[in-house]
């Protein structure tokens, strides 16, 4: 497959690559790519093209180096010649980011991974992983094909369960990575899982405005927080 993988471009800058969390749609992320526009050239990939005609379409199980090798893929499209883009992945999008990040490391000049719910990676992981299972995909699942097609619906039935049991194994650049957690996600499964995951890779943690869905219940501050966290003010001398 050649094709260009779908996505949206909006802004001007340095290129920054956003990878949307649950089954990819990027909806409610127009104020997040708002704040971001104006400083970035805002690249929104959607790996299974659900906003883009394909909702409701036939979806196999997900694996996490398809949404990573579009993502590549997507890059050589966008990125000019010699530079390396900026990138933010939340949730499943952050699992991909780091696959990406252990498969291309030259293209990429810092990633954020936020919240990733790569649980295995814990101690009692095995465990966390089938209560966050238990949690998501119970009775009443929204359907994941046909007219009554969800996002949530392809999430649950085809991205929760390969995406929770990804960990990073290749060693990562810890310099150009940071994973972020949300600060009202303290005392929860993933802000645990992305402090260990930050010490384990040897590389930065930071928190960013609200929880788990930060880039949509605090666009303005996650997007300046990401800004910050991306491209850090210049120290002056004195």
């Amino acid at each position: 497959m050649t094709d260009t993988p779908h996505h949206d471009v909006t802004g001007r800058g340095p290129v920054l690559l956003l990878v949307p969390g649950g089954a990819g749609h990027p909806m409610g992320l127009g104020p997040l790519t708002e704040r971001l526009a104006t400083r970035f050239t805002v690249v929104t990939y959607d790996p299974l093209g659900l906003a883009h005609g394909r909702l409701g379409a036939p979806v196999a199980e997900q694996r996490v180096a398809d949404w990573s090798e579009g993502a590549r893929r997507l890059l050589d499209e966008v990125l000019p010649a010699g530079d390396r883009a900026y990138v933010c992945g939340t949730s499943s999008g952050g699992i991909a980011v780091l696959d990406l990040l252990a498969r291309h490391p030259g293209r990429l000049a810092h990633v954020v991974a936020h919240e990733p719910p790569c649980v295995t990676v814990l101690p009692d992981g095995a465990e966390r992983r089938a209560e966050l299972i238990e949690q998501l995909d119970g009775p009443g699942r929204p359907p994941a094909e046909g007219e009554s097609a969800t996002p949530m619906g392809v999430f649950l039935a085809r991205v929760l369960r390969p995406f929770s049991a990804y960990a990073p194994t290749a060693p990562l650049p810890a310099g150009r990575l940071t994973i972020a957690a949300g600060e009202g996600s303290r005392g929860q499964v993933l802000h645990r899982t992305a402090e260990f995951l930050a010490g384990r890779l040897g590389c930065a943690f930071t928190e960013f405005p609200g929880g788990h869905l930060g880039t949509l219940d605090h666009p303005v501050e996650f997007a300046d927080a990401l800004t910050e966290t991306l491209r850090p003010p210049a120290r002056t001398t004195a």
